[in-house]
């Protein structure tokens, strides 16, 4: 699975936003160093082991769906709603499902508990092995495959840039999470290679989608906005919490059609994802924006509340 494992200045810091101690990886923006262990089906491996072939259809073809997962306190964080999230993906992409939610569920927290991870972010992958010809004889139609990794410290804000013509809004396949994921990768490398953090995705009609791998929201006074699913963005789990459980008395929170320029014209502006939760932008192509606080910060106490409610609820269910 993995070759070594990268070097990484590792400390333990508080997270303000959880109220918890965790483990936090500084390491470059769009790095990842894994934990030694992984998980392969049913079974957790040293990540040295060999346990792919050479023609595995999603691996080669990015045929396939993932998921990136908060582990909070040994909790695995809205888990229904990420692996709804997959199988809604999966069946748009043809890719089966190897096993039920509660099957994966356990053999998630089994790799948790390999990797003493209990505090940490988690991928996990359903990959299709077959419908190529150039594909190889495998046991299974997909496989599992599940890895974690130290939290990130994401710095107090992101600089974004803006990418045109980026999302196909009209494309029945947008939204979908799925392992083919390159030119999300090279739009971030090339940003950050001009001294920027993340990229804004333009969809074909000019207007703001989402950024590569975290939703999009503005306020305006009380009113919170993100880009409907119609612009071609993903549904973040984040980004749906907000929208549908996470409640602030005086702040409106809905959907709503952006340009960019209701972006510079905003009073907050702010991504959002599970590893980031809320994540103020500080500036827009070298431009600075107003560095309102007031409603992100009203949202992020609701939703760390949010959050360590659901781990009490969760904490004593059995891996």
């Amino acid at each position: 699975m993995a070759s070594g494992w990268p070097r990484a200045w590792v400390s333990y810091s508080p997270r303000a936003t959880a109220g918890r101690n965790a483990r936090i990886t500084h390491v470059g923006y769009n790095e990842t160093v894994i934990h030694p262990r992984v998980l392969f089906n049913d079974q957790v491996h040293d990540s040295s082991e060999k346990l792919l072939v050479a023609g595995q259809v999603g691996l080669l073809a990015g045929w396939g769906v993932f998921s990136t997962i908060r582990v909070a306190d040994g909790v695995l964080f809205a888990f229904e709603r990420h692996w709804a999230r997959m199988v809604k993906d999966a069946e748009l992409f043809h890719v089966p499902m190897p096993c039920t939610a509660e099957e994966c569920r356990r053999r998630l927290l089994k790799l948790v508990e390999a990797n003493q991870a209990q505090d940490s972010s988690l991928r996990v992958y359903v990959v299709r092995n077959d419908g190529s010809a150039f594909g190889s004889v495998c046991e299974r139609r997909t496989d599992l495959i599940g890895m974690t990794t130290d939290l990130k410290d994401w710095g107090g804000g992101v600089k974004l840039a803006i990418e045109p013509q980026a999302r196909h809004a009209a494309s029945k396949f947008s939204g979908a999470k799925i392992l083919s994921w390159a030119i999300n990768l090279t739009l971030v490398e090339e940003a950050q290679s001009k001294g920027f953090d993340e990229v804004i995705l333009l969809n074909e009609r000019g207007e703001v989608a989402e950024c590569t791998s975290a939703n999009i929201f503005i306020a305006r006074g009380n009113q919170i906005s993100t880009p409907p699913l119609s612009s071609g963005c993903l549904p973040g789990v984040t980004r749906d919490l907000l929208l549908s459980e996470i409640r602030v008395p005086g702040f409106d929170v809905r959907e709503t059609t952006l340009v960019p320029g209701d972006l510079y014209n905003a009073d907050e502006v702010f991504i959002t994802s599970t590893t980031r939760e809320l994540l103020p932008v500080l500036e827009i192509e070298h431009k600075q924006l107003q560095q309102g606080q007031r409603a992100r910060q009203a949202l992020q106490a609701e939703f760390s509340k949010y959050l360590d409610q659901y781990i009490a609820d969760h904490k004593a269910v059995p891996a």
